[in-house]
């Protein structure tokens, strides 16, 4: 199986060199943070949950993209119209059986790792794993170093080129960002409301995503991982991550 955005092995042999590299770093030129709006939160993130979301490949439909402009709108993110620079939070992958020929699609975001190599390897520990097991980026503390999205082996990480404005969760130009599970939505509804492309994939039908407690083993996501299983991108690298995959061929 090959994956179009395949992972680079470097950025898992940088985690070895990384930390000799940060005792000389200062601020990084050009990191402006814009004003925000904070969510209101029921109360600080507890170990009693841990969000995640699970994604069954064979309901996600090649060509459908509802999952990615639900995210952007949601969280403020710009389309530039240039692959290379644009930020993502989520994007849409395919996967190649070689021997077959067979191809699926499927969205890919930060995995929320219970052992986040991007948090490892943050200089000023901008890149932080919350109780309930979101892993997220202080924008304050971000000065924009981009180790993280080194040691990241999802490439799930960008970073921001152009001024922002209307975004929800802090975001600013000279910093990192990635997906962080709506957790704006999580801290309003004590993790009720789904996230945005999960809303989004069943308003169109495919009820392809879904997300909840997966320390509740009565949560629709629990019971289905119960009945039907689930699987890690990358389970070899054992960082037990908090998105699950259904029907990966």
């Amino acid at each position: 199986m090959s994956q179009d955005n395949n992972i680079n092995h470097y950025r898992r042999r940088f985690l070895s060199t990384a930390t000799g590299a940060v005792a000389g770093l200062g601020l990084a030129p050009g990191v402006f943070l814009t004003q925000v709006a904070h969510a209101t939160t029921t109360g600080p993130a507890s170990d009693k949950n841990r969000w995640g979301m699970l994604i069954d490949s064979s309901k996600c439909a090649t060509g459908c993209n509802a999952c990615v402009t639900a995210c952007h709108k949601e969280n403020g993110v710009p389309v530039m119209g240039n692959p290379e620079t644009d930020a993502q939070w989520i994007r849409k992958v395919k996967l190649t059986d070689k021997a077959t020929g067979y191809v699926q699609s499927l969205p890919l975001m930060c995995q929320h790792c219970e052992k986040p190599p991007c948090v490892d390897v943050c200089p000023t520990n901008a890149s932080i794993k919350r109780e309930d097991g979101v892993v997220l980026v202080d924008k304050h503390a971000c000065i924009g170093c981009r180790y993280c999205m080194m040691a990241c082996p999802y490439n799930a990480r960008s970073f921001v080129h152009e001024k922002v404005t209307d975004q929800i969760y802090p975001r600013g130009k000279g910093t990192v960002e990635s997906c962080t599970l709506c957790v704006h939505r999580i801290d309003e509804s004590n993790g009720t409301q789904n996230p945005a492309c999960v809303d989004a994939c069943n308003a169109e039908g495919h009820k392809a995503m879904w997300f909840g407690d997966l320390k509740n083993p009565e949560s629709e996501i629990s019971q289905n991982l119960k009945k039907y299983g689930g699987e890690q991108i990358r389970a070899d690298l054992g960082l037990n991550t908090g998105v699950r995959y259904q029907n990966l061929n």
